[in-house]
């Protein structure tokens, strides 16, 4: 039997959360799709996220820079930097979370990470991606970049090409994947298909009255630390 290589493949979000490492921790690749279209108008995952503001899940956003023609892929967007959005989000993490156990701790670490000064949002998201994937402890070696791969195709047949020129037998998909994916090309392509099935934690979160899913990892962090986060990843644990 040959043995499985699993490829995860997910567009480079804005401060993922948590769901997004357990993908990285569960693949053997795990590529950063910045070679596709970013949506030309409302908000997308790569440059927006939730936090818990005022004990309610809040987007906060990245502003990108939308005075341009035609389409552009992901690698090509622009973070438009001259508005004060860093200053902003470090004050709303600041005021939301500043009681939270591991506040004082990641603060300097989340300060440093917002403040890359990167006009280019697929590089910004994706050292972000980098440092957290490696500060809690998941091997960042297995983090490629889509438009590094010479592949072939659209949607589905995209992914296929994708797995297969990363070496993969086997492709790990998230739960929201169903409504566009065409499974049945991975059958008969002889590609495995893997569904995530993640089941997110609770943990202790500040100020929210019921625990929220599916926050940026911010929150599991400001929360729980970088041990308690791996622990959550990497054990499988309910509380961190």
């Amino acid at each position: 039997m040959p043995v499985r290589k699993i490829i995860a493949i997910h567009q480079p979000n804005f401060f993922p959360w948590l769901g997004f490492f357990d993908k990285i921790a569960r693949s053997d690749v795990f590529i950063l799709l910045d070679n596709v279209q970013f949506p030309k108008t409302g908000g997308s995952w790569s440059n927006r996220v939730q936090l818990a503001i005022n004990g309610k899940a809040t987007w906060i956003t990245m502003p990108v820079v939308r005075s341009y023609h035609g389409t552009r892929l992901i690698r090509e967007m622009q973070i438009d930097n001259s508005t004060s959005w860093r200053g902003k989000l470090l004050k709303t993490v600041q005021m939301n979370y500043a009681r939270a156990p591991f506040y004082e701790q990641m603060s300097p670490f989340f300060t440093d990470l917002v403040n890359n000064p990167t006009d280019s949002l697929a590089d910004y998201n994706e050292t972000v991606i980098r440092t957290l994937t490696a500060a809690i402890g998941l091997d960042t070696s297995r983090l490629v970049t889509g438009s590094t791969l010479d592949t072939e195709g659209a949607a589905t047949d995209l992914l296929i090409s994708m797995t297969r020129v990363a070496g993969g037998n086997a492709y790990l998909c998230g739960g929201g994947a169903g409504g566009y994916q065409e499974d049945d090309k991975f059958m008969a392509a002889g590609v495995e298909l893997i569904y995530q099935d993640f089941k997110h934690p609770v943990y202790p979160q500040i100020n929210t009255e019921s625990f929220i899913p599916g926050l940026s990892i911010v929150d599991t962090l400001m929360n729980c630390g970088i041990d308690g986060t791996r622990r959550l990843l990497q054990q499988g644990n309910r509380r961190c």
